[in-house]
Parts: structure tokens; sequence; C-alpha cells
């Protein structure tokens, strides 16, 4: 009986455990930095700024397993790139050493609009 008592307490104490990070703290930052360069890699075909500096991702997790998520939106609804660049994202991502698997969700809210872009964007789009 005190076997299964003990198995219990070992079954409990597992998924705290599992909640832990376990990807070292310089290896997330090693990623982000990663990440982010290959998002910036990743450009809208009609706009010469690449989405990252257009303010078009909302959102990058990285869990445990280095699958990374990210929310991202695009400039309208009906824009000509949303077939192809949720998967530029995706295999941008998805080529950064250490990333298990890449997938993007879009969002439509917030919805987008140009406060979003960054100063490099604006200078290269020359909207000041």
């Amino acid at each position: 009986m005190s076997d299964d008592i003990k198995s219990e307490a070992q079954t409990t104490a597992s998924p705290a455990a599992e909640t832990a990070p376990t990807i070292p703290a310089e290896e997330i930052a090693r990623l982000t930095d990663e990440i982010v360069g290959a998002l910036k890699t990743v450009y809208d075909p009609e706009i010469p700024a690449d989405i990252y500096e257009l303010g078009l991702i909302y959102k990058v997790d990285i869990d445990d397993a280095r699958l990374v998520n990210i929310e991202m939106t695009l400039t309208t609804p009906n824009c000509p790139s949303a077939a192809e660049l949720p998967q530029q994202v995706e295999n941008a991502v998805a080529g950064v050493a250490g990333v298990r698997e890449a997938k993007v969700n879009i969002v439509w809210d917030p919805p987008w609009d140009p406060s979003r872009m960054s100063d490099e964007a604006r200078t290269v789009l020359n909207m000041w």
C-alpha cells in the first residue's frame, strides 16, 4: 500500500516538474535573436520592408519542446500574399538551429496599422 502512495506522490509531482523551463536562459536568448533574424528575411512582396519591422509579428512563443508558435497579422485581410507569407515565416523560423518546428497563426485583432512599423520601416518607406 505504501508503494501505491509513493507512486501517486511521484505522479503528482511530475506535472509540476514539467512546467519548469528546460531550455537554459542563454539558449532562449540565442533562439530569440536568431528567430528575429530569420523573421527579418521575410518580406511582403509589395512592400520593401521585412515583416518584423513592419510590425506584422505580434507574438513568438518558444516551448520547452522547441516548438515555436508565431502570431502574426497581414496589412489587410485581402493581402495578395496571404497564402505565401505564413509559409515563408514557418520555413524561415524552422531553419533556425535548435527549432524543432514552427507554426504560424494569422490573427486580425488587433488590426494592423502603420503605427506598428519600426523607425527602420518608416525610413525605408519614407513614411515620416
